[in-house]
């Protein structure tokens, strides 16, 4: 069964996954070595329900974005 909660095309989504019931937007992010930052702040935001509480994570996913960004 398939994650809910990001709304891509079939198209985009078949050729994201890389296995059947992955999330195409895990995957996309698995690729730039930030998915454990992302899975953290994901984690913190099902439990807080507010963002402002994540701070940490946010900042977090968002540096190494950042430094995804810098090496391309």
């Amino acid at each position: 069964m398939a994650k809910a909660g990001h709304a891509w095309s079939r198209a985009a989504a078949e050729q994201g996954a890389a296995e059947e019931g992955e999330d195409p937007l895990d995957a996309m992010i698995a690729r730039t070595g930030c998915l454990e930052q992302h899975r953290q702040l994901q984690e913190c935001m099902a439990e807080r329900q507010d963002w402002r509480h994540c701070q940490q994570q946010l900042r977090a996913f968002g540096a190494c974005m950042a430094r995804r960004q810098q090496r391309e």
